[in-house]
């Protein structure tokens, strides 16, 4: 984590909020860099052998995101994340998140994996 401090110890900067932090510094809620098309595919790189199914492209606002992320782990039964604008969900799951996304109105492409 990066956090950086006034001489008075106020926090002014911190990458765990988003950047600016002081009082009367409003911040527009993140949005995800995306075409609105939604790609999901299986990766195992980087991640000890272990499968994830990862969603990218949906241009919601972080805490869009974060609810959609939420629907998808349920729907599916297990857990996941985001990260950089990207759903990660524990396990192949790839037809049931497309399905699910469909239902949901987004369009989406299955992509290599």
């Amino acid at each position: 984590m990066s956090a950086k401090k006034t001489r008075g110890g106020n926090l002014v900067w911190s990458d765990q909020h988003g950047g600016d932090v002081r009082p009367g510094q409003a911040t527009a809620p993140r949005r995800a860099r995306g075409d609105g098309i939604a790609r999901v595919r299986r990766e195992t790189k980087g991640r000890g052998g272990k499968t994830v199914t990862s969603v990218s492209g949906i241009e919601l606002a972080s805490d869009g995101l974060r609810d959609l992320a939420k629907e998808l782990k349920q729907h599916c039964g297990t857990g996941g994340s985001v990260k950089d604008g990207v759903i990660e969900i524990q396990g192949d799951h790839r037809a049931t998140i497309v399905s699910a996304l469909e239902e949901r109105g987004y369009d989406v492409k299955l992509a290599g994996g």
